[in-house]
């Protein structure tokens, strides 16, 4: 169906939007989210901490997500929407979280819309669309409005018929200032502590928990322990180190609830002891490190290091083996073994032999194999050391054996 032209009728009536017009908003969408979420940091300065908070991936997602499921809606009608309605629903009950009212979400849903019909304008000039079908495209995405609000409404009331005094409100707004990842605002910092009566220490230990925590977590804890247990990723704060009876208590508030300790960091690096703690949860999901009940930080601090940055993980291992890729796989294999065996045990051939199972000639071989490749690069302290970090790298991530 063509996308109707300019017309002085006014008086068409208004219906849904055109299949097609979602293949004009759909290049839209980048530029689009970068326009929004200006227009709303620089009216709503809390989203900006909140994009930097430990539900920040959860509210990009979301705010992807509603922009995009419009765009879905008008090119298919029957689209589902179940992961937009689930992350809407997040943001209302991240606000409930924060002790705020719903006013700040509706007027940034608002403000969202009204930047999107300015686009809307300006793409209506630029391929002469019709006022009928712009007014058609405000009107449904006012409607849209409403029904974000309505999701959010829905979370926010979720987490109100389930919270506590007001006192557990403003102590979870205090765990999110303090997990921000900006400059703490020591004037709101101080006021909510005194508030609370929570006395500001020098040091933290932050504990991410599985989701969904179950109830009776909170029930369980010392009443210095900070928590956010409703959150998409629940988490605890634990004032100073975890000491043993800090651990007892821990053991028994979250038993049958995996979770894992960061880091005893400075209070301003908080933020920092709970990725740390986040990324062992992911690592066990990954099968890199075992499962337990209780993962400590302090226990994988070389396998976090090694494992920090994925992508960059590769490139260093592409680059420090590079002199191997003229080898066949399975030759390539061999010597990326052997070389990985030798860095690691600085031993002799037939000590790497035991450890690769092969005959200690076999082993003599395929060092002289790779004296060849890499020549005097194997007497260099520092290729050496970058060798074994990248090949330790990938044999906990257990991909040795596919380096490129």
């Amino acid at each position: 169906m063509p996308l109707p032209v300019q017309s002085s009728d006014m008086d068409e009536p208004l219906g849904p939007l055109p299949r097609e017009f979602a293949a004009i908003m759909r290049p839209e969408l980048p530029g689009l989210m970068k326009e929004i979420r200006v227009e709303v940091t620089r009216a709503y300065p809390e989203y900006a901490q909140l994009l930097n908070g430990p539900n920040a991936a959860a509210i990009r997602q979301g705010f992807e997500q509603s922009l995009s499921a419009f765009v879905d809606r008008v090119a298919d009608p029957a689209s589902p929407t179940t992961l937009r309605d689930e992350l809407l629903r997040t943001f209302g009950r991240v606000e409930a979280y924060e002790g705020r009212d719903l006013d700040s979400l509706q007027g940034a849903y608002r403000l969202g819309a009204r930047v999107a019909l300015r686009r809307a304008k300006s793409i209506g000039r630029r391929y002469d669309l019709s006022p009928t079908l712009l007014l058609t495209f405000a009107d449904s995405l006012f409607a849209y409005v409403e029904e974000l609000e309505a999701l959010s409404r829905e979370g926010y009331l979720e987490v109100q018929s389930r919270a506590g005094s007001a006192g557990e409100a403003l102590r979870r707004r205090l765990l999110h200032l303090l997990l921000a990842g900006t400059p703490l605002p020591h004037a709101t910092l101080n006021e909510l502590c005194e508030q609370t009566g929570w006395p500001l220490p020098d040091e933290v230990t932050l504990v991410a928990l599985r989701a969904p925590a179950p109830e009776f977590v909170q029930a369980g804890l010392d009443h210095d322990v900070l928590a956010d247990l409703g959150a998409p990723q629940p988490h605890l704060l634990v004032p100073g180190p975890v000491t043993p009876e800090r651990l007892a208590m821990l053991e028994t508030a979250v038993a049958g609830t995996h979770v894992a300790l960061g880091l005893t960091v400075p209070t301003a690096q908080a933020a920092d002891s709970l990725r740390w703690a986040r990324r062992i949860l992911q690592l066990v999901d990954e099968d890199i490190v075992a499962s337990a009940p209780v993962l400590d930080c302090a226990d994988h601090l070389v396998t976090l290091w090694l494992l920090s940055d994925p992508a960059l993980l590769t490139e260093v291992a592409a680059r420090e083996l590079a002199p191997l890729n003229g080898a066949s796989g399975n030759r390539r294999a061999r010597l990326v073994e052997t070389l990985h065996a030798w860095l690691t045990t600085r031993g002799t051939a037939e000590q790497v032999g035991d450890t690769l199972g092969v005959h200690a000639q076999t082993v003599r071989y395929r060092l002289r194999n790779l004296e060849a490749h890499f020549g005097d690069q194997l007497d260099q302290p520092e290729r050496r050391f970058a060798m074994e970090t990248a090949l330790r790298a990938l044999h906990l991530h257990g991909t040795l054996h596919h380096a490129e």
